[in-house]
């Protein structure tokens, strides 16, 4: 009985990882010292209402200035007003605490910007601040934003495990095991027992 619970459980597992999840290879140096070029990264899908700010997200560039999908921290969403000069960012007038920026110096490529994030965009920053191709640099569209809609899913991390799937998978795996072991002790048990001789009178 438990055979076929276990099998179906495990099927299910592994259908919602192939659905929800999938293995990437940062290509690049924008992100570091968070991820490193050769990383592996779990991303998991998500549409535009789950993404927030802090959030290193899997994007499609706009294609004025990149093809490839690319990795990129959420700095601001729709209505947002970010500002920033150099490596310091404010969000709606709040500075921003970037522990995972640690670039020592400020690009000079990078003029002070203030702008107002579009409805249904975002405004995404690499954490190697002097290293990534930003929003910082195509201000004059669209305030530099990318949409939200062209977001394939956000980073879990580089080690982190797909702790539904696995409990499942792992439930799915136990409890075929229990169904086959089951199976075995009740063949033992109903094994036939040799009739014995009938009884006879003298």
């Amino acid at each position: 009985m438990l055979t076929p619970v276990g099998v179906a459980l495990l099927v299910g597992a592994v259908g919602y990882t192939l659905v929800n999840y999938r293995m990437v290879t940062v290509m690049g140096e924008s992100m570091r010292p968070t991820f490193s070029q050769g990383d592996r990264l779990l991303v998991e899908r998500i549409g535009p209402a789950g993404i927030r700010r802090g959030d290193v997200v899997l994007v499609d560039p706009p294609e004025r200035y990149m093809t490839a999908p690319v990795l990129r921290r959420v700095i601001g969403t729709g209505g947002d007003h970010v500002a920033g000069e150099g490596n310091r960012v404010s969000v709606n007038g709040k500075p921003l605490d970037e522990p995972y920026v640690t670039d020592s110096y400020d690009d000079p490529a990078v003029e002070p910007y203030d702008v107002t994030v579009p409805e249904g965009r975002l405004f995404l920053l690499g954490d190697h601040r002097a290293n990534s191709n930003d929003s910082r640099y195509h201000l004059d569209e669209q305030s530099g934003s990318f949409a939200a809609s062209g977001v394939r899913g956000r980073v879990i991390g580089k080690s982190a495990a797909l702790t539904v799937p696995s409990v499942v998978g792992g439930l799915g795996i136990a409890a075929a095991l229990l169904g086959v072991g089951g199976f075995v002790a009740g063949r033992r048990t109903r094994r036939p027992v040799a009739a014995a001789a009938p009884w006879q009178a003298a």
